[in-house]
């Protein structure tokens, strides 16, 4: 996507041949800035820190660090010690794990002095597969906007929450590309972009993009979608999935769930966007088999923004000593979602509808 009229991609291979550039997305909305990527430690850690995040992100720069690794050690000691180190960094987004296998699958019968060049090679493969299935999905999901535009005859409100935009996938994302589509396709097309505490992922990375690529938007604090449903303000809701199960359960950013209850409750068409690596066939109950991440609680205690002066600070908002808890994500049920935008198309969050667009995965299930 664009940053100042330039396209980017959120990682991409340094012409060294043996590195990658990510965008460091902790530095955003303020600062533009890549980093070079070369090492299994160095993958790990921007996995951990969210340098990089987003589930498909995530599995492709989880792709590039086991390759790393075998930079380092091509051994098959090596590549356990590789597949466990970047399978811990964050436990809930399946596609982490989903690369893991893959990659290292490639590689068990292979010669050491070969594993480096073939996984290398396999993480540019899933990364184009990436950028093909979100565009994908923003293909079949355009339609939806396109209805209503159509319907009505006005603007179309799109609700998100938290950033399931090319920021996080390889291009085009999952939530957004849909709506990319339908701005691109000159579709009238208005983005409410909830803040997404405690990150503010939507705030800062959602509206980036969207301010980058020319997309109308309006970012709203996280409490205020319910009441833009029940005036009429909103009339899609689409946001992405880090885990979903095979009988429809979403697992996404906490505060998800609290927003498809209030679309539930005033017949707004709640969506979701994800790419296939994204399923998990083995889960049926997401609220009881989906690990959630907890995260630091400093992420709700503090908040750091830029000052009038052009400078940074690091601000304490809750009342000191208070416990504090930080899960990272909810689950929401199948039965509240509308369906599954893939890059097969739609689906019912339910275990037909997948197996309707995956019928490969049948016999397993």
């Amino acid at each position: 996507m664009q940053i100042d009229g330039r396209p980017y991609r959120t990682i991409f291979p340094d012409p060294d041949g043996v590195s990658v550039q990510v965008i460091d997305q902790t530095r955003l909305p303020f600062a533009f800035e890549l980093q070079r990527l070369a090492s299994l430690d160095g993958a790990a850690r921007a996995i951990r820190t969210m340098v990089v995040r987003g589930a498909p992100l995530i599995g492709v720069t989880a792709a590039y660090g086991l390759a790393f690794a075998m930079r380092e050690d091509a051994s098959n000691a090596g590549l356990d010690h590789a597949v466990a180190a970047l399978a811990a960094t964050r436990p809930t987004a399946i596609n982490l794990r989903w690369a893991l296998d893959r990659v290292a699958g490639n590689l068990r019968q292979v010669q050491a002095p070969e594993r480096f060049a073939r996984a290398f090679a396999e993480a540019g493969r899933i990364a184009e597969e990436d950028v093909a299935s979100c565009r994908a999905i923003g293909n079949h999901g355009v339609g939806l906007i396109a209805e209503i535009a159509q319907r009505t005859g006005r603007t179309v409100n799109v609700l998100t929450h938290c950033n399931a935009g090319w920021l996080a996938t390889v291009d085009w994302g999952t939530a957004l590309a849909p709506i990319y589509v339908a701005h691109e396709a000159g579709l009238p097309v208005h983005v409410i972009v909830d803040e997404t505490r405690p990150r503010n992922q939507g705030a800062a990375l959602t509206a980036f993009e969207l301010n980058g690529h020319g997309v109308p938007h309006t970012v709203v604090a996280d409490n205020a979608g319910g009441h833009l449903m029940q005036h009429g303000q909103v009339d899609l809701c689409i946001v992405g999935s880090d885990r979903t199960t095979a009988s429809g359960d979403v697992c996404n950013k906490i505060g998800t769930y609290l927003k498809a209850l209030a679309a539930h409750d005033n017949g707004i068409p709640f969506y979701v966007a994800l790419p296939f690596s994204t399923i998990d066939w083995t889960l049926r109950d997401g609220v009881a088999e989906i690990p959630i991440e907890e995260r630091d609680a400093r992420e709700v205690t503090h908040l750091t923004g830029r000052l009038a002066d052009g400078g940074f600070a690091t601000v304490e908002v809750v009342s000191p000593g208070s416990p504090v808890a930080n899960p990272a994500f909810d689950v929401t049920p199948g039965r509240l979602v509308t369906g599954l935008i893939t890059e097969r198309g739609i689906a019912r969050a339910d275990t037909e509808g997948l197996l309707g667009l995956y019928p490969e995965r049948r016999q397993a299930a």
